[in-house]
């Protein structure tokens, strides 16, 4: 079983509070933060494995996987993406940074830009 990184109830972000050895059966409390690869679908989880045991050969994980080329490639912008290091990411900071410069220039005002900035998040 996965674990659960979200809350049940609010759907908030869980935390590790506790862990313990399987061994000794000591326990080791605090705040531990879980991995961004945690957070994971399986299907996603599974990809990762996959293509570093491949060492990043494309190619090699389309054989594994039955899938073709531009489907890998899409997977791993996918994945990418869902780590917060895709292009789309990079393409929104590069956005949003030019409606501030925009705004700094006075070529927009401060709610124009709030507007075009909520509409990137959406």
């Amino acid at each position: 079983m996965k674990m659960p990184i979200k809350c049940p109830s609010c759907d908030g972000r869980l935390m590790i509070t506790e862990v313990c050895c399987s061994d000794c059966k000591t326990i080791v409390r605090g705040g531990f933060d879980l991995s961004e690869f945690s957070a994971l679908p399986r299907d996603e989880e599974n990809f990762l494995r996959v293509f570093l045991t491949a060492r990043g050969s494309v190619k090699e994980v389309g054989r594994q996987l039955g899938i073709s080329y531009p489907t890998v490639k899409a997977r791993l912008e996918a994945l990418l993406n869902a780590l917060g290091m895709g292009s789309m990411r990079a393409a929104a900071r590069r956005r949003r940074l030019e409606i501030l410069e925009r705004l700094e220039r006075g070529e927009i005002k401060a709610g124009e830009a709030v507007g075009q900035l909520r509409r990137l998040e959406e």
